[in-house]
């Protein structure tokens, strides 16, 4: 046997072996590839446990490229979808959101921010 079907036959045995420890996998996930649906549904599964859930974002798959729509005020939540996307399988991810830059509460007010003092905040 040469050197090179010998190395060839431990890739795949090493290859092989890390198969055992991800656990059960659907045919899609074995082959490395995600349907457009098993995305969309991990994606939304994600997003109904998330705090950017409330902002009522929108999200599409086809192709395995992740489409975001809607609106939010906080400009992390943007990011954060995006995120959220590519780790639930989505190979690009379009992020249309648009952020308003509206505060939650009531527009043109400014923002109160209440600081609590802590042990080391207090003077002796």
């Amino acid at each position: 046997m040469s050197m090179k079907k010998i190395r060839l036959l431990l890739l795949l045995l090493i290859a092989g072996s890390w198969s055992v420890f991800a656990g059960p996998l659907t045919m899609s996930h074995s082959q490395g590839k995600y349907s457009d649906a098993e995305i969309e549904a991990t994606i939304k599964a994600k997003l109904a446990k998330s705090k950017i859930g409330k902002d009522g974002l929108q999200v599409h798959v086809k192709d395995g490229v992740a489409t975001w729509s809607g609106t939010t005020a906080v400009m992390q939540h943007k990011g954060a979808a995006t995120r959220m996307a590519k780790t639930a399988g989505a190979i690009h991810v379009v992020n249309n959101i648009k952020v308003t830059g509206e505060a939650p509460g009531k527009p043109g007010q400014p923002r109160r921010v209440q600081v609590k003092a802590g042990a080391k905040d207090e003077e002796p």
